[in-house]
This record gives C-alpha cells, structure tokens and sequence, in this order.
C-alpha cells in the first residue's frame, strides 16, 4: 500500500531534541518492509519563530512563506538523519521529484513545497500526485471535535465524516490559528476530489502512526 504520513511540526520539533525523530523513524522503517511511504513534515515552532523575525522585518507574506518552508525542509532533513539507509538522502523540492526519488524503494521525506500550502495541503496534494492509497495526518488533537476539546470537557469526537460535511462544519466556524486544530480547507478540497481514505489522528505518540493505519483511532474523512 502506498501512504502518505503528515507529521505536524508541533509534534515533531516540539521538545527541540532527538528523541521523537528517533521514534519516528522507528516506527517509519518497521512499515517500510510492507508499504511505501511518503512523509511530510511541518516546520512547527522554529518556522513560526523565524516568520515573526521576518515580519518584524517587515517582509511580506510570500518571503515569510518561504521562510517557513525552508525550516520545515530542515525538520525534514533531520528525519532522514534519523532514518539512516531506510530514506532517500535529499529532500524533494516539488511532487515530481518526490515521486522520482520513490523509484528508490526508500522513505521520501519532504517538507514544504510553495508559499500558501500547508503542511496539511502539501501532504493531501502529494497523496494526489503519488496516487496514494491511504493520507495519515498527525496532529496535536485525537482528530475532529464537534467544539474545541482543549475548553469543553464535553467535546465529542467524530469517528468517521464526510469530506463535504466537514468543509460545512469548518465554514461555520471562527477558526483562529493557535486554537483547535482543524484540517486545512485546501487539503480537504484536494481529499474530495481525489478520493483518498484519510485519517487525523493524535501524533503525540508516534506508535499512533500504527494504531492509525490499524483503524484504532483518529477520525476517518470519506472524500465524498
């Protein structure tokens, strides 16, 4: 089977130490001998701090973007580290040179590709491109809430939903970055269209990449 995997910068980077790379890569090499894989990697905290320096700089948005892109190539970089010989050694800059470096038989590990896509978009767009059979994306939350569970003990979480009802319920809502994280409309949009099973699930544990695949957690997006 062909898998996609997005792993949010704010899982990845978040204690700014080796250690979840390591994991990761642990868990990445063991799917490996079954599957090929595809991983996207966002650039969490280390990006958002750099963009703020820019924009103290007053540098407009697409340079802030391209800021932010490189830093998630270097979280990429350091997950190929920790890969070893089980990665393809460069980081595709683009789709197509993702999909070259695949011929390997080696892990690709990407980061971001353009200004305005995020890790998210990146990750569903690459699904597309690769013809994946499966977009894992991991995240801080347990998947999609029917409010912000990080304020109502009460939140409920949805097991399975619809690529076009989930664009609905997000549309309805005030969504604000740092708060609840929702699943970028873009990616979204490209899941609906292309088809592809996907899967959010709480990637602070990087064994969730197993219980994700095995249908144990997260919430599933059909793309209808």
């Amino acid at each position: 089977m062909r898998i996609v995997v997005t792993i949010g910068g704010s899982i990845i980077i978040k204690e700014y130490n080796h250690q979840k790379f390591e994991d990761y890569a642990e868990i990445l090499g063991s799917l490996k001998e079954q599957h090929e894989i595809f991983v996207v990697v966002g650039g969490g905290q280390p990006a958002r701090d750099y963009i703020k320096i820019a924009r103290d700089l007053d540098g407009g948005e697409a340079h802030c973007d391209d800021i932010g892109i490189d830093v998630t190539r270097l979280n990429a970089k350091l997950l190929i580290m920790a890969l070893g010989n089980n990665a393809y050694p460069l980081v595709p800059e683009n789709f197509h040179q993702a999909l070259e470096y695949s011929t390997s038989d080696r892990i690709v590990v990407m980061g971001g590709t353009e200004p305005a896509h995020s890790t998210d978009a990146v990750g569903a767009i690459l699904a597309e491109f690769v013809k994946a059979d499966l977009l894992i994306n991991l995240t801080s939350v347990d998947g999609l809430y029917d409010k912000d569970p990080n304020k109502h003990q009460d939140a409920q979480l949805h097991e399975n939903v619809t690529a076009t009802n989930m664009m609905e319920f997000l549309a309805d809502k005030d969504v604000k970055a740092g708060t609840y994280e929702f699943f970028d409309m873009t990616a979204i949009q490209m899941i609906k269209r292309s088809g592809i099973k996907t899967i959010i699930a709480n990637g602070n544990y990087p064994e969730n990449l197993l219980n994700a695949l095995n249908g144990k957690i997260g919430t599933v997006i059909i793309p209808e």
